[in-house]
């Protein structure tokens, strides 16, 4: 590499006149902000300039990317541009970013009756462990949406599925509240998750064939039903009633052969005697 030395600028200012220490050729560079910046030791000012002469996107529409929700990958690709440019400008978004996903693990979930008194993170990690899941296998992470709200998120893998909630966190000096923005969400944070349904038992297999009830004791079987006894009546077929008569006469309804009339001779109940009572047998011997 060689030496350049500096002689002089241009008679309208717009270049600066190097030349070679060694053979005396002179170059000359353009007198821009790059240059200026450089001359300074400003390498800030410096990588930014060469975002926007490289790219598409200057460095505050870098950060907007990141704060919203992209990550460094993207908007490199995006603008086509290395990563170590990216890096640069989204370092301190990328922290804020982390910061407000802490922040939101803290908010009180709202509810039905107002905010919860525990906080997200401790809802969430009684949630996974009722689903059988690690709540340090997930990851957090907020940014910014279209109305500058933070959106705080909650990723974890589950067999080959990825899964996310979303929660919308407002701060303030209790904690900031969250507001669910999704089904998986509400779940997460619903009070009646995980509880078992009623009228459930758990079931012990003893056997191949056989299911035991632990919880409910097992009634014994029902004795099956004596048949019934058909009394025949001594005829099916109904009297001839004579034309003649202009009144039907009104008889006393059959007896069955093995039964006995409980009726006196005027017709009315009898009453059992003395001995009935008392021996538990009727005078008669019956």
């Amino acid at each position: 590499m060689r030496e350049l030395r500096v002689i002089g600028l241009e008679p309208d200012g717009s270049h600066v006149v190097c030349a070679d220490a060694d053979t005396g050729e002179k170059f000359r560079l353009p007198a821009d902000d790059k240059l200026r910046a450089a001359s300074r030791g400003d390498i800030a000012r410096l990588g930014q300039i060469e975002i926007e002469m490289d790219s598409q996107l200057r460095p505050r529409e870098i950060q907007a990317r990141i704060r919203a929700g992209a990550s460094v990958e993207q908007v490199a690709d995006e603008a086509g541009i290395p990563l170590s440019k990216v890096e640069r400008f989204a370092y301190p978004v990328l922290l804020e970013r982390s910061r407000a996903a802490d922040m939101a693990q803290g908010g009180h979930p709202v509810r039905d009756n107002g905010p919860a008194v525990p906080t997200l993170a401790e809802i969430v990690t009684q949630a996974f462990r009722a689903r059988g899941h690690n709540i340090d296998d997930a990851t957090w992470d907020a940014w910014r949406d279209e109305d500058n709200h933070w959106v705080a998120q909650l990723q974890w893998q589950a067999g080959r599925t990825t899964n996310a909630a979303h929660w919308r966190y407002q701060p303030d000096a209790h904690g900031g509240t969250i507001v669910a923005l999704d089904d998986t969400a509400f779940d997460l944070i619903d009070p009646d998750f995980g509880r078992p349904l009623r009228g459930l038992a758990p079931v012990a297999f003893d056997e191949p064939e056989q299911l035991e009830f632990a919880d409910y004791p097992v009634e014994p079987p029902l004795p099956a039903p004596e048949p019934e006894r058909i009394v025949e009546a001594e005829s099916d077929v109904p009297e001839p009633v004579d034309e003649d008569d202009t009144a039907p006469e009104h008889t006393a309804p059959k007896i069955a052969p093995h039964q006995t009339s409980n009726k006196d001779k005027r017709g009315k109940p009898s009453l059992p005697s003395w001995d009935d009572v008392l021996l538990g047998v009727r005078s008669s011997g019956r």
